[in-house]
């Protein structure tokens, strides 16, 4: 039975982009032990996986904070005695970065990873034992399945599979009519979508009977959201939420549109019809990237979307009306509830 260490940590995005990864390797041996080395703040995306064994997290942004902190120092000999404690087959950084190659490089096995050309931190080649190279003008989702299957001798053909899906947990404030979830949160005041174009898109919806959900992640966020849902009837600001939670809200839609942010990721990923809108950043690399049909990306770079294309997508992917089901909530994946637990707060 192979035993196998994936390294990805950060961010959102990037930490979903890598769960095909998970599901090919299984599709292929499916006796393997699959860890995965993940930022603590993104552990509740492994474990929505049901072939992810062992969540291990680190903190590497809280730790670069307090670097000279005995605490600090006291929780990374303690992860690194952690890590060191099984042997791998493979130890696999998708990430190409320094501070994966560093992580990677602490495990102990065949090290593993991009090469120079091909990592995004060329220097980070320098900690594996064995290189590959994988072009880099290719969505970071094949980047991630070509490397793996360069490194476990197959070929990554089969239509991507994110491999995952929602814990049922309880939403008590969730509306019993259909509904759509507007993700209007980014770190980035670059990427907003102006709000005159939510409430535009909002209205719409509400001429259909569709309910608008408006999730928050930080203070600034919250009141955005109140002041769309002022804007938008009917709608509803929820509290925060943890990753499981918001999980299981994107499962529970008809539709998700959303800026350039994780969870526009994580909907795309659990097969929710989604619409991603670019504002600042080029959707080609790390665009929605899914088999099924079921994810738009609109917009570019200095080109954001207008409201009627928005629109217009929604109704090719979905007829809104009325009618519209809301979907069933979808079962946990284990019996232990893995995508309940090992999770922080995150919005």
């Amino acid at each position: 039975m192979p035993k196998i260490l994936l390294v990805k940590t950060s961010s959102m995005g990037d930490v979903i982009h890598n769960l095909p990864v998970v599901s090919d390797i299984r599709a292929h041996f499916p006796e393997a032990e699959i860890d995965w080395v993940v930022e603590e703040s993104f552990a509740g995306i492994p474990a929505l996986h049901p072939g992810v064994k062992e969540i291990i997290p680190v903190a590497v942004r809280r730790w670069r904070k307090n670097l000279f902190s005995r605490s600090v120092h006291a929780e990374i000999s303690a992860f690194i005695k952690h890590l060191r404690g099984k042997t791998y087959d493979v130890v696999l950084d998708t990430q190409g970065l320094i501070k994966s190659a560093v992580i990677t490089r602490l495990a102990q096995g065949a090290h593993c990873g991009f090469d120079r050309q091909s990592a995004r931190e060329p220097l980070a080649a320098l900690f594996y034992d064995k290189t590959l190279r994988v072009e880099k003008n290719q969505p970071a989702v094949m980047r991630n399945r070509l490397l793996a299957g360069l490194t476990f001798g197959y070929s990554p053909d089969d239509p991507v599979n994110y491999g995952i899906a929602a814990p049922s947990l309880s939403l008590p404030w969730l509306p019993t009519t259909p509904f759509v979830v507007l993700l209007h949160a980014t770190s980035r005041d670059d990427k907003l979508w102006p709000e005159a174009d939510w409430i535009a898109l909002g209205a719409s919806l509400a001429n259909k009977g569709i309910a608008c959900i408006l999730p928050w992640g930080s203070a600034s966020e919250k009141l955005r959201s109140q002041r769309l849902e002022g804007e938008i009837s009917p709608s509803v600001v929820p509290p925060a939420l943890t990753l499981g939670q918001a999980a299981t809200l994107l499962s529970h839609s008809v539709a998700v549109v959303g800026v350039d942010t994780g969870l526009v990721h994580l909907a795309a990923a659990l097969n929710v019809p989604t619409i991603a809108i670019y504002c600042a950043s080029e959707p080609g690399l790390t665009g929605l990237h899914v088999s099924s049909g079921q994810a738009i990306n609109l917009g570019r770079a200095g080109t954001p979307p207008d409201t009627e294309s928005v629109i217009d997508a929604l109704n090719c992917m979905v007829k809104l009306s009325t009618s519209t089901q809301v979907p069933p909530l979808t079962p946990t994946l284990s019996p232990e509830g893995r995508g309940s637990k090992r999770e922080g707060r995150l919005l």
